[in-house]
């Protein structure tokens, strides 16, 4: 049963199917955001949610779509004593406030597609490491993994829960602009994994000097389908293999998030 059907009795089923309505589940925290004008329900939805969901401790309100450099939306607690969600994937157990740092649980396949990969003694670079998510697991699999992360406060949950999922030896955490890396480190990186925000798509280019060769980059665009040929291309010609393409998800009507694994040329 999803958490708009948990609403059915509390909010008029006409008034729920208006645009606008937004729900999901992070861990232990839920996130819901109403239509305009139905401000009026969302105490007696956190009651429905809190009496539904079991393992639902915390009941948020979206109040802004993500904003800022840190993506993050504004929400406000409805019911529950904080925002600090308990999530777990694929083994591996995380911490984090949703109020204050990005995470995206829609990845979850892929971060564990990646980590399977990734080959014990490999040097992994990770910018936009958020709260551990990818870095962890590759962590876990025997490899050095430097993760940069530009919010000071994602970075202290990654130090947490890299302790939590007991590889916080393994994981170099560097609170700095991804954007920056070349100027920051000298490495000459196995992999790197670039979950990159809308946007950035300019940061592949740079990153990929950072890699040996034969190595490989693991690379998240937003694009639609019809632009992916001409993609495809274009990384061939910076050298760049490109070894896997699928879709993982859709952002906007007509685009959707794309990963490419792509293998740098001898």
């Amino acid at each position: 049963m999803s958490l708009k059907e948990d609403l059915s009795n509390v909010i008029p089923p006409e008034e729920l199917s208006k645009p606008g309505f937004y729900c999901d589940i992070i861990g232990d925290v839920a996130i819901i955001s109403l239509p305009p004008g139905l401000d009026k329900y969302k105490e007696r939805a956190a009651e429905a949610i809190l009496s539904k969901r079991k393992n639902v401790r915390v009941v948020l309100n979206k109040l802004s779509k993500v904003r800022g450099s840190e993506r993050v939306p504004v929400l406000e607690v409805l019911k529950g004593d904080d925002a600090i969600a308990t999530y777990r994937e694929y083994g591996f157990t995380y911490r984090f406030d949703v109020t204050r740092v990005f995470f995206n649980r829609h990845l979850s396949y892929e971060r564990h597609r990646v980590a399977e990969s990734a080959m014990p003694g490999e040097t992994v670079l990770i910018p936009f490491a958020g709260v551990g998510p990818f870095a962890i697991p590759i962590a876990a699999k025997g490899c050095r993994v430097i993760a940069v992360e530009k919010s000071a406060e994602a970075c202290r949950w990654m130090r947490l829960n890299a302790r939590l999922n007991g590889v916080g030896d393994a994981v170099d955490i560097i609170n700095g602009d991804a954007l920056s890396i070349p100027d920051m480190l000298r490495l000459s990186a196995d992999r790197v994994v670039i979950p990159t925000p809308y946007g950035m798509d300019n940061i592949l280019e740079r990153l990929a000097l950072m890699v040996k060769e034969s190595g490989m980059l693991h690379f998240y665009t937003f694009k639609k389908k019809s632009q992916i040929e001409g993609l495809i291309k274009q990384y061939e010609a910076m050298g760049l293999k490109v070894v896997l393409c699928r879709r993982c998800g859709n952002v906007a009507p007509g685009v959707s998030r794309w990963a490419f694994d792509l293998k740098k040329a001898l």
